[in-house]
């Protein structure tokens, strides 16, 4: 047979129905119920067929169904309310149009994944789902957030299962046409295009797809046009699907070529320039060099003035708690895409190289690190919770070498998860319908036994348990059915689970960290647990490993195969190809979310978040957000052995503590009921749950964190040094360079001080007086600091405080006089030093040039 031409047919909607289309092409419908309710009136049937994508949906009516929905006036006047309701939604004014004048324009948001529908797979797992209930929650916010990402042509992978429990990936290929997302064009109706140079004399072009998700539009560059060679096209045909140059390539691609097609997009559409550029990850680090690029070549800065005007108005976010879980690509090759016949006009090699350099104790001469170019790029740094902020001060300590650990700026946003992607709606309407605007607002309405009951609340928790198990039986009698097995086998699977049985989540990516097999430690005790005569336990369980991870793939192995045993299968199920459409399905109905990653090794762990949003108590090792947010009453913590060294024993230790709590604590708390069967104690954990950790795990609470610890103070910065003439910029990169130039002659030469007795009490004062050496610097220049906190046996301070002393003399050397007092507020060992840090308005923390010099 001859190659087939492909192509796609649109459906032609009558005229009264076109909205139809306006509507299936904002993805607000994903998260908005009312929208998927008129696109199922249209066919229920069909609807569930196409599993809720509603451009399948209109592209399989027919055309004789769509005449008889026109000529429908309840259709066609609901089709024009829904769509007066998106245009509301996308025009009205927002919290983010009352909550300041300076807040930023535009602000550019960089992804390498991005999670919003199953219509429309461009995710692996949390990094991408957190991107998208970022861009989601901006909407409904109001920020003026523009995503940029990668289209590609075969997402992910889709997981299934051979007969023995392997991990099997499959890569169906998308058709862009078929997608919610339209492309940008030229005013003369060509596609728009941003096109970057590869070594050899290679160019990469890519085309720039829109999706509308709410009011933010998201870019996606796609690489697969004939303009490209065979390589080129492949840029962007999975995620996360290659390494080396391929992985490389990507993120030139998602960094410069999304620079580019903001500028695109700025041009055709006459939207603003983004005036802060936000980081998600490494990944998409060289979006820093395209803006030192341009402006350098057009507007005639040097590469450190350029530095700093980036830099001013960039905002770096870290995902990852370990060294293996970024980004690091050879010096070499860099030096191929930058250097030779690449090299950039005024961007010199050895600078770019410098930005990603391991040039500190441990590091890797040999290797460019994304995200230390990152931090480097980023005027503002931050972790994903308060322990991964911590810990990632740690990581990256040595890039402020002179600073203590708690100094190094990088900050924490604690994650959040968009709650009406995520909240069943028979909860959510539930409390609308009972509760105030103002007890919805900070969730206090849940604390109210008279709007709803315990024993209404325990119903709906059991109708959400029974959905989750109905949908596990059939994603379980698929899987079966794709592993080999006949219909005769599996009729176990009607039985598999119950609505009435303590159910218990775990799902998630399954890297090493994250113990998948935890709950295997010791197999007996688990089957225990499953088959108690009085409290039995189930568990569903889900999650992929990345392809060229074999390791990963025998943990589902061995998970699944315990699962397959007969014994335990009605009470224990792995489903293959978790998605947002299962995690939809399955967050509602679990009464427990299991998360056992190895502290502190969980940035911050999102699904958790989920589950409490749907009444649901976790039990997790104190980790990620949970170390942050539990207090005891909202689930369990599950004890950590820290300090044991041999990972197998912290395993058995930390797996018989989880034992331990199911059955002694989540078990019998679970089955403890009342004369009509509720569980008083746990109904009264739920509500807790609902109403202390709603408000707190909300993504638009995160959101408007960002706006207003990052955004807005990156935006004030970006502004200062890049007004019209840039000369903010170019005096900060003009200080900066003296004060480097003069700092090895800045010293504190000598320090007295007075007012303390033999027995110093609280509330004495201790007056301090610094002679400093500061050679060509004015005092100005610098702050001069005293440290003073508590002090351990180690002459070590444990915690401390700064605070500045002021110039008193200038003496005919060049020496100065700072002084200040000192109030001793605590009882104990204290102990105080001198130092001096560069000053200047332009800096955003006192550590940014890395220059310290102590007494």
């Amino acid at each position: 047979m001859k190659a087939i031409r492909r192509f796609t047919v649109r459906t032609v909607l009558p005229a009264v129905l076109q909205e139809l289309d306006e509507l299936a092409q904002n993805l607000r419908w994903s998260w908005h119920g009312p929208t998927r309710d008129l696109f199922e009136r249209l066919d229920p049937e069909v609807w569930r067929d196409v599993k809720g994508d509603p451009a399948a949906l209109l592209g399989a009516l027919t055309p004789d169904k769509l005449d008889r929905l026109a000529a429908d006036p309840e259709v066609v006047d609901a089709v024009h309310a829904a769509a007066a309701d998106l245009r509301t939604y996308l025009t009205a004014p927002r919290w983010y149009q009352g909550a300041g004048d300076d807040l930023p324009e535009a602000i550019a948001y960089f992804s390498p994944e991005f999670g919003i529908t199953t219509v429309l797979p461009q995710y692996s797992g949390g990094l991408g789902i957190l991107a998208g209930d970022h861009l989601k929650s901006a909407s409904d916010l109001g920020v003026p957030i523009v995503g940029v990402g990668l289209l590609y042509g075969a997402g992910y992978f889709v997981q299934s299962l051979t007969r023995d429990g392997w991990q099997v990936e499959d890569y169906p290929l998308l058709d862009p046409d078929n997608l919610p997302i339209t492309l940008l064009r030229e005013d003369d109706g060509l596609p728009a295009r941003v096109s970057l140079p590869l070594p050899g004399g290679r160019t990469l072009h890519a085309h720039v797809w829109m999706a509308a998700v709410g009011r933010v539009p998201l870019l996606l560059l796609d690489s697969n046009i004939p303009e490209n060679d065979d390589l080129a096209r492949k840029v962007t045909d999975r995620l996360y699907g290659g390494g080396g140059e391929h992985r490389l390539q990507q993120e030139l691609l998602l960094g410069v070529g999304g620079v580019r097609a903001l500028r695109l997009w700025s041009r055709l559409t006459g939207a603003p320039a983004p005036e802060v550029y936000h980081t998600n990850e490494g990944h998409a680090g060289f979006l820093g060099v395209e803006r030192i690029a341009e402006l350098v070549g057009d507007h005639g800065l040097t590469f450190d003035e350029a530095l700093e005007a980036v830099r001013s108005a960039t905002v770096f976010t870290t995902h990852t708690p370990v060294p293996a879980g970024i980004d690091r690509f050879g010096t070499d090759t860099i030096s191929q895409y930058f250097g030779g016949s690449n090299e950039i006009p005024g961007v010199p090699l050895d600078r770019i190289l410098a930005l990603g350099a391991e040039d500190y104790e441990g590091g890797d001469p040999t290797v460019f690190n994304m995200a230390v170019m990152g931090l480097r790029l980023g005027g503002r740094a931050n972790g994903v919770s308060l322990l991964h902020g911590e810990v990632s001060r740690g990581m990256f300590n040595g890039l402020w070498s002179g600073f203590d650990e708690s100094e190094v700026p990088i900050g924490s946003v604690t994650n959040g998860v968009h709650a009406p992607t995520w909240v069943d709606r028979r909860l959510s309407e539930l409390a609308e319908d009972r509760f105030t605007p103002e007890e919805l607002e900070d969730a206090t309405g849940w604390l109210r036994p008279d709007g709803v009951s315990d024993a209404e609340l325990w119903s709906v928790r059991r109708e959400l348990r029974s959905q989750t198990v109905e949908d596990a039986r059939r994603r379980l009698r698929a899987s079966w059915r794709l592993r080999g097995a006949s219909p005769a086998e599996l009729g176990w699977v009607d039985d598999a689970l119950s609505p009435d049985v303590l159910t218990i989540g775990f799902a998630r990516r399954v890297p090493t960290y994250k113990r998948l097999t935890l709950m295997l430690r010791d197999p007996e005790r688990l089957k225990a647990l499953l088959l108690h005569p009085e409290r039995p336990v189930q568990l569903i369980i889900a999650g992929k490993s990345h392809p060229a991870d074999d390791q990963g793939k025998r943990l589902i192995q061995q998970l699944v195969r315990f699962t397959d045993d007969p014994e335990v299968r009605h009470r224990i199920v792995f489903l293959p190809n978790y998605d947002i459409g299962m995690a939809q399905m399955l967050y509602p109905g679990c009464d427990v979310w299991l998360n056992n990653p190895l502290r502190p090794l969980e940035a911050c762990g999102t699904s958790g978040m989920k589950a409490a949003l749907n009444g649901g108590l976790n039990l997790s090792i104190l980790d990620g957000w949970w170390d942050e947010w539990f207090d005891g009453e909202n689930g369990w913590a599950i004890p950590t052995a820290d300090g044991v060294e041999d990972a197998d024993r912290r395993d058995d230790l930390e797996a018989a503590a989880l034992y331990d709590l199911v059955e002694s604590q989540v078990a019998a708390r679970f089955y403890d009921r009342d004369e009509f069967g509720v569980p008083k104690h746990w109904m009264q954990q739920v509500r807790h749950t609902l109403a202390t950790l709603g408000p707190k795990v909300q993504a638009t609470r995160m959101v408007a964190d960002y706006v207003e610890r990052l955004y807005a103070p990156a935006a004030r910065a970006g502004r200062r040094l890049n007004a019209p003439d840039h000369s903010g910029a170019r005096d900060l990169a003009r200080w900066k360079s003296t004060v480097r130039g003069d700092w090895a002659h800045v010293r504190v030469d000598h320090v007295d001080s007075e007012g303390l007795g033999e027995a110093p009490k609280v509330g004495d004062r201790l007056a301090v007086k610094a002679y400093v050496s500061l050679g060509g610097l004015s005092p100005e220049d610098v702050d001069v600091q005293i440290v003073h906190g508590r002090v351990l046996e180690t002459d070590e301070m444990s915690s401390f405080v700064t605070e500045s002393l002021a110039p008193v003399e200038t003496y005919e050397d060049g020496r100065h006089a700072f002084g200040g007092e000192v109030v001793l507020e605590a009882s104990g060992p204290f102990g105080y030093t001198v130092r001096i840090v560069p000053r200047h308005a332009g800096l955003a923390n006192v550590a940014e040039l890395g220059l310290v010099a102590n007494a």
